[in-house]
């Protein structure tokens, strides 16, 4: 569906933007976070940001041109998608906001005249402003400065957190802050008060009372206004600009800037924008006449300047580029199922340390015998089968208002494939030997692997074990494999110095984490699961009796 983007409210007393520069084109992709566009404000040139994904569709107002808030900006959706409706309604909307917008702010100046109410020269009442299109109100996540600070144009006063983002404002004026309206995690709508900057001194509480009566400035400054006003909403004149006889000339705040890099004179610069606003593309266009040679007095200064400036480096550039893969069907259900374990069950974490010297040596002898292979993962598999048996509240699901207690006990193996993770499961192995298991996980590995496995060999599981300690991963936690109440995580088997019996010696020993639902496994009961774990872990022949 197309998400209409409207020029935003980049700045407390910001009535219209200027595009300076569009940094996507109609067609192009566009990722929340984006940037969009250059707009220029009355106070700053801002970069604006894209709060939602899609193709850009449409552009409404082109680089250069200026528009009120709240007209239509672009268009974001679907590649191919109709728009027809939305840019109509769009433009109708934009041309009753330009007529109306003069009545109301004559009448309102008019009415502030008449009351004669107005706020003290030098003192600025600011409000929360728009940061971002759809933005209704803001919280203020923190205050950078307090009252009382001196503040200067370009301050960070604090930071806003919208409907999409938390963001940096920054002051336009420079005083004393005299007055904070809206307290740090305090919410409030677009244009409340937000804070007071003027001269130290300043009858805060009259201001305030004035503001809240509706007076703005001086009427002077609101005659100004609605001036500028009437001017933009009638037919745009052709405007030269000169200043022989003292006349403003009117450019944007990053034309000035790049001007005054240049050693541009703006007074010889044709302004291109509405009544000859001169913007950041007058100024990248311009080429001065040919006159005659510096003074050499000039020319020194130059070169001083230039040797004053820092050395560059030249930076290596690389290529940016993404691809995108379609998900497997195999990936979604992973994505699904493991997201909605993660956001649904409460997990909880408990890590033990295992001495497994007798582990080592217990597998060496019974793989010493003929035509027998067994694993640590299939000892961490059989101990985890018998100890199940003896804490059944971790073999369990929870079923909402009641809780499943299996009887029987069914082991899940995560195993890696290709496309993502399987976990094939070994029915009844707390029946089963060492030698038993050990065929039982390889056969059903390898028949993942092969994409050979059938439904019914990866269902039922009432526990799951997850072993990454073959890849030299130490110690993690995994994301239960629902309707299981827990799933083990096995790390690698580390050679270290351990202490026993009061002397440093070295040892063999393994983390071990349980993953718990705490809906169903408490954590007194999950660490007496752990405990008689690693009893069985530790002393592998009580698995063989």
């Amino acid at each position: 569906m197309a998400i209409v983007v409207n020029m935003p409210r980049l700045s407390d007393t910001m009535e219209e933007g200027t595009v300076a520069k569009w940094l996507k084109s109609v067609g192009d992709k566009v990722e929340e976070g984006d940037m969009l566009a250059e707009i220029e404000t009355d106070k700053a040139t801002m970069e604006f940001e894209s709060f939602n994904e899609g193709t850009l569709l449409y552009i409404g107002v082109q680089e250069g041109d200026a528009a009120p808030v709240d007209t239509l900006l672009a268009i974001i959706g679907d590649e191919g998608e109709d728009i027809s409706s939305l840019i109509g309604s769009g433009n109708a909307k934009a041309s009753e906001d330009n007529s109306s917008q003069v009545e109301d702010v004559s009448e309102e100046a008019s009415e502030e005249i008449e009351n004669g109410a107005e706020i003290p020269e030098g003192v600025e009442v600011i409000k929360m402003p728009r940061l971002s299109d759809t933005m209704e109100e803001g919280t203020v996540a923190s205050w950078l400065k307090k009252v009382g600070d001196d503040v200067e144009e370009g301050d960070i006063l604090a930071e806003i957190e919208t409907d999409k983002a938390t963001m940096e404002f920054e002051s336009f004026y420079s005083g004393k802050l005299l007055y904070i309206g809206i307290q740090e995690g305090e919410s409030s709508p677009v244009d409340t008060v937000l804070a007071v900057i003027g001269p130290e001194g300043t009858d805060v509480d009259a201001v305030l009372s004035n503001e809240s009566g509706g007076s703005k400035k001086s009427s002077t400054s609101e005659n100004k206004k609605v001036e500028k006003k009437s001017e933009n909403s009638s037919e745009k004149k052709e405007v030269s600009k000169t200043v022989s006889d003292g006349e403003r000339i009117f450019a944007s705040p990053l034309a000035k800037k790049i001007a005054e890099d240049k050693g541009i004179d703006l007074a010889k610069v044709a302004g291109s924008g509405d009544n000859g606003r001169i913007t950041k593309k007058d100024i990248e266009n311009y080429t001065p006449s040919t006159t005659a040679a510096p003074a050499v007095s000039s020319i020194v200064k130059a070169e001083s300047s230039v040797a004053s400036q820092p050395v560059s480096m030249a930076l290596p550039l690389g290529e940016e580029g993404t691809e995108e893969v379609k998900n497997s069907n195999m990936r979604k259900a992973i994505a699904k199922a493991l997201g909605n374990s993660k956001f649904n069950a409460p997990h909880f974490y408990l890590t033990i340390e295992v001495d497994m010297d007798n582990a080592k040596e217990s597998r060496a002898q019974i793989n010493s015998l003929p035509d027998t292979k067994v694993s640590f993962n299939d000892m961490v598999l059989k101990a985890c089968a018998m100890a199940l048996r003896k804490h059944p509240q971790v073999n369990t699901s929870w079923n909402g208002d009641t809780t499943k207690y299996h009887q029987h006990i069914h082991l899940g193996v995560a195993v890696a494939v290709d496309e993502g993770l399987v976990v094939p499961v070994v029915k009844h192995a707390d029946l089963l030997g060492l030698t038993q298991i050990g065929s039982a996980v390889k056969d059903l590995a390898g028949k993942a692997r092969n994409k050979k496995i059938s439904p019914s060999e990866m269902e039922g599981s009432t526990f799951t074990v997850s072993n990454l300690g073959m890849f030299g991963i130490l110690e993690f936690t995994s994301i239960i494999n629902q309707p299981n109440s827990a799933i083990l995580s096995v790390g690698a088997i580390v050679e270290k110095p351990v202490v026993k019996n009061g002397e440093i010696v070295v040892g063999n020993t393994m983390k071990l984490t349980l993953a718990c639902d705490h809906r169903t496994v408490d954590g007194a009961v999950g660490a007496q699961f752990l405990q008689t774990l690693r009893y069985f872990v530790e002393n592998p022949v009580t698995m063989l009796a």
